[in-house]
């Protein structure tokens, strides 16, 4: 499957395939027509207090990586309602945190590829 993830304030394209916000809060500043979004799934973002604790820290990293793929064990729905789509064809999960390395969605697609053997 092919799954990518791209930052929300990058320009969408055709080539992006269906585009699913990632974050639990919308990204600042983006309107939402200029999003060129498919889905939002708010609720496959890190819990509140993770996010909080985590704050885009890259010495905090392996632990997030850890916490947050123990709270998307416990969201089965919303991994499926992803694998799903992947399966359409190409999936890119957009993010709006600045750190291209150390963000949510980073964590969901290695999640992803580690869940569809890829």
């Amino acid at each position: 499957m092919d799954i990518r993830v791209k930052r929300a304030y990058e320009r969408p394209d055709n080539s992006d395939g269906i585009r699913v916000l990632v974050d639990g809060i919308w990204p600042r500043g983006l309107r939402k027509e200029d999003a060129g979004l498919d889905e939002w799934l708010r609720d496959i973002a890190p819990s509140s207090g993770l996010r909080k604790w985590f704050n885009h820290d890259p010495a905090r990293w392996e632990d997030f990586v850890e916490k947050y793929s123990r709270e998307l064990d416990s969201r089965g729905e919303l991994v499926r309602k992803l694998v799903g789509l992947a399966a359409k064809g190409r999936l890119t999960l957009v993010f709006a945190a600045r750190d291209r390395e150390h963000n949510n969605a980073v964590v969901l697609l290695g999640y992803l590829r580690d869940l569809l053997g890829g």
